[in-house]
């Protein structure tokens, strides 16, 4: 039987269980299994891999794709680059770490933005915000992170005004805000200054309407859930571990 699997916590909200089921059933691979372990500390995932010998690779979520890094044994160049993981090749007994997210990011992002300048803002500065980052970098796309904490290099959330939403037309929000089962909660930022020239990308795809999205669509913004991006990541993530 080969063994795949999702680590994160916690794991709820996650569609990829579901997902590689319904693609295991539909190209008849009956000696494939995908299953979810809840961790809620990484130091667990030791004995996830001393219990499942037969692992081949795991995908990796929330709060772990920075956190995971110490537990491999090698990074591919991109995943190494921006220091975030979410995928785990394992063969030969080695544990290699890829960034599947920036192919399904980019992928997912390119046919909103087409050929028009944009500036984005990054909502967030944890393993997901690294994989936009890069693509946003790769693209020629300026941007600047938003974040709660202090620092020299990331705009505050209070220091966002008119004038930094208006003139940064792509938002992508990378923080688990707004994640069910939270759904009430969405990122502090002054929607009344957003338009129909503004576009809002969310990571988040459990809600399918979560209220960032939803606050920038009622002041006229063009929005997009993660869930593409999702289905990009996970097969790219399929291709890396069966080859």
């Amino acid at each position: 039987m080969k063994k795949y699997g999702l680590i994160g916590f916690p794991l709820g909200h996650s569609f990829s269980v579901p997902y590689f089921k319904e693609k295991f059933s539909k190209e008849n691979l009956l000696d494939s299994i995908y299953e979810a372990y809840p961790l809620d500390q990484i130091q667990k995932l030791n004995k996830v891999f001393d219990d499942n010998p037969e692992l081949i690779g795991l995908n990796v979520t929330i709060p772990y794709k920075e956190a995971v890094i110490p537990f491999l044994d090698e990074l591919e160049e991109k995943a190494m680059k921006i220091g975030a993981v979410n995928t785990i090749k394992i063969k030969n007994g080695k544990r290699i770490g890829y960034n599947t997210d920036i192919l399904g990011f980019q992928n997912s992002l390119l046919p909103l933005i087409e050929d028009s300048f944009v500036q984005g803002l990054i909502l967030g500065t944890g393993g997901a915000a690294k994989a936009v980052a890069f693509v946003l970098e790769e693209l020629g796309i300026p941007f600047r992170y938003v974040s709660s904490k202090p620092s020299t290099e990331n705009i505050n959330y209070q220091d966002l005004n008119e004038n930094w939403i208006k003139s940064h037309t792509l938002i992508i929000h990378c923080s688990p805000l707004g994640m069910y089962p939270h759904i009430d909660s969405f990122p502090d930022i002054p929607y009344q200054y957003l338009g129909e020239g503004h576009i809002l990308f969310d990571l988040i795809y459990n809600p399918e309407e979560t209220l960032f999205l939803k606050k920038g669509r009622e002041m006229g913004a063009r929005t997009k859930n993660g869930l593409e991006m999702l289905y990009r990541q996970a097969e790219a993530s399929w291709e890396i571990w069966n080859t």
